[in-house]
């Protein structure tokens, strides 16, 4: 799967590691809508780094379609939750 962080770029990541990305993305849920700004960067940081570590970069002149969009590791809580569907960030 493509998958795009706003602002960096794509990585191609494996399925198979999307059980981990789900139990970040729940944390990062549960901290939005309590409204922990301090978890929220961590959670956001980890879910980021964690897409950096697994995945494959893209080439920078790569344009494929993004199964998954990501924000920036700057993004605010209010631009993340705009982003949120009902899952989370990552499906499933």
């Amino acid at each position: 799967m493509i998958v795009r962080i706003m602002g960096e770029g794509q990585v191609k990541l494996d399925d198979a590691h999307f059980a981990e990305l789900n139990k970040l993305d729940d944390e990062l849920l549960a901290e939005m809508e309590s409204g922990d700004e301090e978890g929220f960067r961590r959670t956001l940081g980890a879910l980021l780094d964690a897409v950096r570590r697994l995945g494959a970069p893209l080439p920078d002149d790569a344009l494929e379609p993004s199964a998954l969009i990501l924000p920036s590791p700057d993004a605010s809580l209010d631009e993340v939750r705009e982003m949120l569907s009902d899952d989370g960030l990552i499906p499933g």
